[in-house]
């Protein structure tokens, strides 16, 4: 089912902006750069590559999105997220910023001598069910919960974001 891409993988992601996205399919080809750490954009030598997009919830400044990749290139959702300039959140290699809850939190005081930290430390993406079918074609759904950090940054911007 891998093979043929009949699984349905699904991806959350916060990212930087304000985006309505209702099934935007990305189409752009991707090429590893030699590093091995990275990708571009090649139209030319690049690899076909497509991920779809839906708005889950919009923050203030900042979308919760579903990435639903249709191909399963390296760094696929984070490149094409980008492109529509919707860079993930804490993902400095394709344009995504750092979030801080003082950018959310109106009166947020910090307390003094101290440095204050993002939300997260990470790229804010993760992979959040797989969709396929079992030998007698009964369809399977399995979700995996936010990781810790994951779900603390989507709680304060439902808290303070809205």
């Amino acid at each position: 089912q891998f093979e043929h891409r009949e699984v349905t993988k699904r991806y959350h992601a916060v990212t930087n902006g304000i985006h309505k996205l209702d099934s935007i399919s990305v189409y752009l080809p991707i090429l590893p750069l030699k590093n091995g750490t990275a990708v571009k954009i090649d139209r030319a030598e690049g690899k076909v590559a497509e991920t779809i997009f839906n708005t889950l919830q919009v923050y203030r400044g900042y979308t919760l999105v579903e990435c639903i990749p249709i191909t399963g290139r390296m760094h696929q959702i984070r490149i094409h997220l980008s492109c529509l300039k919707a860079p993930i959140v804490c993902d400095p290699q394709y344009g995504g910023e750092q979030i801080y809850l003082s950018s959310l939190k109106r009166k947020f005081n910090l307390k003094k001598e101290t440095e204050e930290q993002p939300l997260i430390q990470r790229v804010a993406l993760h992979a959040h069910s797989l969709s396929f079918a079992l030998m007698d074609g009964e369809p399977v759904r399995v979700e995996a919960p936010y990781p810790k950090d994951f779900e603390v940054l989507v709680k304060q911007l439902n808290k303070f974001g809205m």
